[in-house]
């Protein structure tokens, strides 16, 4: 099964329901964009989404919105609870997948299994920092 043919799955089981973007909180925009990323970028990878959420981050902090700040920061401290010189993209890689060695080319199932990680703690990220604003 490709990524698009995944997540396309993912919406239709989460009851998620695709509303006006600037009605949603920072959390819940990326909550549809983690349900349907093909929808926005045009075809799920694990780089396409990063380069979203890049230029997410950077257009958020240029509007005066805190974009993905602190979540490299929160991934170092609760999840590798090491020092790494990893961007996030990279953290990320290393979380979902601790025994890769960076230079082989991901599998279809090793993209996928990024991207569960990727969604699921960037939105735990910014559920706790929901309760701390």
């Amino acid at each position: 099964m490709d990524l698009d043919t995944h997540f396309a799955r993912r919406i239709r089981e989460s009851g998620l329901k695709l509303i006006d973007p600037n009605s949603l909180t920072e959390r819940e925009y990326l909550r549809q964009f983690a349900a349907r990323p093909g929808m926005f970028i045009g075809f799920t990878s694990v780089r396409g989404v990063t380069c979203f959420l890049d230029g997410y981050d950077y257009a958020a902090r240029r509007s005066g919105g805190p974009g993905l700040d602190g979540f490299r920061d929160w991934l170092l401290a609760n999840h590798l609870r090491r020092q790494s010189n990893f961007a996030w993209p990279g953290l990320i890689k290393q979380i979902a997948l601790p025994e890769w060695d960076f230079e082989t080319d991901l599998t279809p199932e090793q993209e996928t299994q990024i991207l569960e990680v990727l969604f699921d703690l960037l939105d735990r990220f910014l559920a706790e920092r929901e309760i701390v604003d």
